[in-house]
């Protein structure tokens, strides 16, 4: 017991409000920027609708350039390989987006140490009750980066990497992904079955790395309250 405590206390200093609730799960409130390496974004901490958060904005779309798919903010010290993360999440358009923006918002996971390839299920909060049901289809989005961008998925695979969900932008969204060898699963709003099922992780069943709080196109999001459990 005695050992369990100093273990909470040392992941609480270095980890940002970090807790362990349970053997090998690791509880971040996010409510600090310890722990936490901003790449291509802009981060702070806010209280946003009642909830103590890190705020994480596209700072590459505020210079005048190009989205990047590697926009995030990395939680530092976590190593993922199987396991559920949850969290949440709410995100909008920045004001000064331009009509492609839709809210990116979600979860890297097993993200190499320099970036250079991850796994990645986001929404697009803004398609969740679009008139448009096309737009509807795709309100959320399994990518692997570099190679699978949606672009390939849409063309190649059409249907089978995106799905429906209701959203509402700006508003807070409970999500869990579970992963397992080359396969995870996506939860929205604590339901008890799969929004989305991806059967063939693109970087195969025994790539480990590091989670991003990540971020689309010109998007104002924050993130709270990170449990991650492995297996």
């Amino acid at each position: 017991m005695r050992i369990n405590l100093v273990v909470a206390l040392v992941l609480t200093i270095l980890g940002g409000s970090a807790a362990m609730a349970q053997p090998g799960q690791r509880k971040m409130l996010l409510n600090s920027l310890g722990g936490i390496l901003p790449v291509k974004a802009q981060v702070s901490v806010e209280t946003y609708l009642g909830k103590v958060s890190v705020r994480v904005v596209d700072s590459v779309m505020a210079n005048n350039t190009a989205g990047s798919e590697v926009t995030h903010a990395k939680i530092r010290n976590q190593r993922f390989h199987n396991g559920s993360i949850e969290l949440e999440l709410a995100a909008k358009p920045l004001a000064t987006a331009g009509e492609a923006a839709r809210g990116f918002v979600g979860i890297a996971f097993r993200m190499a140490d320099d970036e250079s390839k991850f796994e990645c299920i986001y929404l697009r909060p803004t398609n969740g009750r679009a008139e448009d049901q096309v737009r509807r289809n795709h309100s959320v989005q399994y990518v692997s980066y570099p190679d699978y961008p949606w672009q390939r998925f849409r063309k190649e695979t059409p249907e089978k990497y995106e799905s429906y969900v209701d959203l509402v932008a700006g508003e807070w969204t409970k999500i869990r992904i579970e992963v397992q060898g080359d396969k995870a699963r996506l939860y929205v709003h604590g339901a008890s079955q799969p929004t989305l099922i991806v059967n063939d992780l693109k970087h195969g069943p025994n790539q480990a790395g590091a989670i991003g709080l990540w971020i689309g196109y010109g998007t104002d999001a924050h993130f709270a309250n990170l449990v991650v459990t492995p297996k």
